[in-house]
């Protein structure tokens, strides 16, 4: 009987995958494809990101703190991260197929939650810090 964790020791013969540099780069172009699938399928994705490109250069130009406007930048790229996981939601949940199933409906729901948790965030935010 072999132990589970032989095969999951780093000195084995057959490698996962890509190390080092290589994983990097492979890992960069893969994050680079799921930016242009999301702006080419997701209105959403294209709305935030033309805002984000109006709101991130104008809190580098308002006189604020430097707290301030990490706090104001980081919580528009926070609306971008959430829409994004929520676009790979509801793209595995199409791929599962089209009939309505509860849970289907459920993790969608959740995922668009999540959105709206995160642009109240960010409004918030940039609302106490500008008022």
């Amino acid at each position: 009987m072999t132990d589970s964790s032989d095969n999951l020791s780093s000195s084995s013969s057959q490698p996962k995958g890509a190390t080092g540099l290589k994983r990097i780069i492979l890992a960069t172009g893969y994050s680079i494809n799921g930016l242009r699938a999301a702006w080419r399928n997701e209105s959403a994705i294209r709305q935030e990101m033309v805002a984000a490109l109006i709101l991130i250069p104008l809190a580098l130009f308002l006189s604020v703190t430097m707290v301030e406007r990490i706090l104001m930048i980081g919580s528009v790229l926070l609306v971008l991260i959430v829409e994004l996981i929520n676009s790979a939601i509801e793209a595995v949940v199409d791929r599962i197929g089209a009939e309505r199933h509860e849970l289907s409906g459920r993790a969608k729901d959740m995922g668009s939650a999540a959105v709206l948790v995160a642009l109240s965030l960010a409004m918030f935010t940039w609302i106490g810090i500008l008022i």
